[in-house]
């Protein structure tokens, strides 16, 4: 005898209800609702964020798609040969769970976020499968990450980097694998590399360089205009969003922060502490430190991380306008003033940190460093003897991505800013 019981088909839940939407949409709220005063112009940012990590939508790219794992990947390159670039470094708890199901337990969360999101069936941003994944051979986790993302069936690129980049031959061997990494492109997308293309490209991140740098400047100013969780909203948005609409939107943010210096705005009570953040990147939606640090009274000023500051701030230089030596000067930009702690000797990642609290009026330095991310807590001791050295109070911070441990360092936060305004008031 046939049943008649109907049998109900399971349809997959919409992508707004669940857990990494949900995540998104915490964080974004918090930094919207939570703080006043927000500059209007970020509402094109605050609504990207929206759209993408709350809703789902779908990011459009023209010719092929090649994602990045680090900035040492020359973007220009990329955009030279018609293809778009996007950074796939992610900072999402629900990926990083995703990802500890087959990574080491002690790996670094931003490795195994990004790992975790590749290997996930709703990969946020949605972008699409890349055509092409650089991933430039920087610190050990990174390195191993290109056989595990090969087995995921992606095709993926090491672009070689050396260990040290003082020497001569440090830089060839870079510009070398620069011009490897060209010709890659080329049999991925049947272009071939001129110097119009390529001064395009370089026109196109100049621009948007340009912009990065009016608003880093606008930072300098004290009483901030601007709060620094917006700024890391907008370096993440570079992450994934056209290039010329979010120059565009932060030219448009730019002139409404010179309106504000000209009216005398304030963004923070005027004894706000103003903090250097550096370390481990923040990025979308983990901006758990950063957050916590402006939630008690403070302001991060400015930062030296490859999420925002060290992402956009060197520019190109180029003697010869002919197409080896504009290949040869991205090279150059992309190792020279890199303060990136993988490189053997960490000199000039101090002298910069030194300047920043300097030209920034930095009252205090945040260093996070992620759990597993060996590179950076073993560089921690050096540069904290530089601040010691130097008078400027430090707070260490090794965390990850779960939210377990906000009290905690809430508590630390408050008091390390608190340690800061008494400071100030014995100075004065």
């Amino acid at each position: 005898m046939e049943s008649d019981a109907k049998v109900i088909p399971i349809h997959p839940s919409p992508y707004n209800l669940s857990r990494q939407a949900a995540e998104a949409q915490t964080v974004l709220d918090h930094i919207v609702d939570d703080f006043s005063d927000n500059p209007e112009s970020m509402r094109y940012f605050y609504d990207l964020f929206r759209r993408v990590y709350c809703q789902g939508e779908e990011l459009k790219h023209e010719g092929l798609l090649v994602g990045t794992t680090c900035i040492h990947a020359p973007e220009e390159l990329i955009y030279a040969f018609g293809a778009t670039p996007v950074r796939l470094c992610n900072g999402s708890y629900h990926y990083d769970q995703r990802g500890a199901d087959f990574m080491p337990a002690k790996s670094c969360s931003l490795v195994k976020a990004t790992l975790g999101m590749l290997n996930s069936e709703t990969v946020i941003p949605k972008i699409g499968k890349p055509d092409m994944i650089v991933n430039p051979t920087t610190c050990d986790q990174k390195k191993k990450a290109s056989a595990m993302m090969e087995n995921m069936g992606y095709s993926v690129y090491d672009l070689e980097l050396p260990s040290v980049k003082e020497s001569e031959a440090s830089r060839v061997y870079w510009q070398r694998s620069v011009r490897q990494f060209a010709e890659r492109l080329r049999e991925l997308t049947g272009r071939k590399l001129t110097r119009k293309n390529l001064k395009e490209a370089m026109a196109k991140t100049g621009r948007a360089q340009a912009a990065f740098r009016t608003l880093h400047n606008f930072r300098r100013q004290s009483p901030s205009l601007i709060l620094g969780k917006d700024a890391f909203l907008v370096t993440n948005a570079y992450f994934f969003d056209d290039i010329g609409r979010w120059t565009a939107a932060v030219e448009k943010l730019n002139e409404e922060l010179a309106q504000r210096e000209k009216a005398g705005f304030k963004a923070v009570q005027s004894k706000a502490p103003r903090v250097l953040f550096t370390g481990s990147p923040p990025i979308f939606p983990n901006l758990k430190l950063p957050l916590l640090i402006e939630e008690s009274g403070g302001v991060v000023v400015a930062d030296e991380t490859c999420s925002a500051n060290r992402m956009l701030y060197d520019m190109t230089a180029v003697d010869e306008w002919l197409v080896n030596d504009m290949v040869d000067s991205l090279a150059d930009k992309y190792l020279k003033p890199c303060t990136c702690p993988i490189f053997t000797r960490n000199d000039d990642r101090r002298r910069r940190l030194l300047d920043l609290v300097s030209s920034f009026n930095v009252d205090g330095v945040v260093y996070q460093a992620f759990a597993g991310c060996q590179v950076y807590e073993m560089e921690y001791r050096s540069v904290a003897e530089e601040f010691n050295k130097a008078g400027i109070p430090l707070l260490y911070v090794e965390t990850d991505y779960s939210p377990d441990d906000k009290g905690q360092l809430s508590t630390r936060i408050e008091a390390f800013l608190e340690s800061l305004k008494n400071r100030r008031k014995q100075r004065a």
